[in-house]
């Protein structure tokens, strides 16, 4: 591993971290790093995109509301 860094955990976060990794035997570490490689895969810069169309009462396609330019 090539970087360290420190952080402050909720007293409920340090318990569950700390169960969690009697639990499954890995250190507390490799959880936290499996979280963040998680995090880094599912993450999106377009994460917003899945809400379009289903807010009640606007058209699903939002280029059809009055004023947009069709151009």
């Amino acid at each position: 591993m090539g970087h360290t860094i420190t952080i402050r955990l909720t007293k409920e976060l340090a318990e569950w971290l700390e169960q969690t990794a009697a639990k499954t035997g890995l250190s507390q570490g490799q959880l936290v790093r499996k979280e963040l490689e998680k995090a880094r895969s599912t993450s999106s810069s377009k994460q917003f995109m899945g809400l379009a169309g289903v807010l009640r009462g606007l058209p699903r396609d939002l280029s059809k509301r009055k004023g947009f330019s069709t151009k």
